[in-house]
């Protein structure tokens, strides 16, 4: 089993893949002011699809759910079909690098917690020609909260994702990219525990005992501990930023 599959096998049937919450995601959705009475909405990168469905809950239009892996996909199709809701909410395999929509087809593109695996000004340059004229871009992306963080904090993101840049340089990205800024706010603490790493501790001290005997496997969970320990100790310094931006 490769560290890939691992990874996989850690967060499988987790209620969220990365940091939020329904609040946060209804919150950035009161910015979308003025969206057709039913908007077309992408989800990309949604995982099993938690945001997806409350998305799905507060509005009356289509919804497209896109993520890389299949067993995320099967995931939300299983949400979709428990909720009686799959005559609007798609859900669909597909790679955010290599989205086979035409321009203009939605009216409303969300992302929470995956943006950052393009990029985050690769993926609002690809992503928002797919924006009919004055549509919609909601995306999370980590982000420096404070500078000069502790060395091992730096060291940790700088190996992760190095292109990590604070609210002003991802404002600029934005802008620069053709958006106007609707709002941004820093996602609460309880966004990173109540569905991703408070399940996660729970999972790891399962696998520990099943991966007693794997290297591979105690390495991949020493990571993951070792990315909670960091947001415990210093997550004054970075966290997932909302970002609600115009375009067109």
């Amino acid at each position: 089993m490769d560290e890939m599959q691992l990874f996989l096998e850690i967060h499988q049937n987790m209620p969220r893949q990365g940091p939020g919450n329904t609040a946060s995601t209804l919150k950035a959705l009161k910015l979308c002011a003025g969206l057709p009475s039913a908007p077309r909405v992408l989800d990309v990168g949604c995982g099993p699809g938690m945001q997806t469905m409350d998305l799905a809950q507060a509005l009356d239009g289509p919804i497209t759910g896109v993520d890389f892996f299949t067993q995320y996909v099967e995931e939300l199709q299983k949400n979709i079909e428990k909720e009686g809701m799959a005559d609007r909410v798609t859900a669909m395999q597909g790679d955010m690098e290599a989205l086979f929509f035409p321009p203009a087809s939605f009216d409303l593109i969300w992302s929470e917690g995956a943006i950052y695996i393009m990029g985050f000004e690769k993926g609002i340059h690809s992503w928002s020609p797919l924006l009919a004229p004055g549509g919609y871009l909601a995306v999370t992306e980590a982000t420096w909260l404070k500078s000069e963080p502790p060395a091992r904090v730096k060291q940790f993101w700088d190996e992760g994702y190095p292109l990590m840049k604070n609210i002003e340089g991802n404002l600029d990205i934005i802008q620069a990219c053709g958006g106007e800024i609707i709002g941004h706010f820093v996602l609460p603490e309880s966004a990173w525990w109540d569905h991703y790493y408070g399940p996660l501790e729970k999972r790891l001290e399962i696998l520990e005992e099943k991966w007693a005997d794997n290297p591979a496997g105690q390495e991949v969970l020493a990571m993951e501990r070792t990315e909670i320990d960091l947001f415990k100790n210093y997550s004054d310094y970075y966290g997932y930023v909302f970002y609600v931006a115009r375009f067109g």
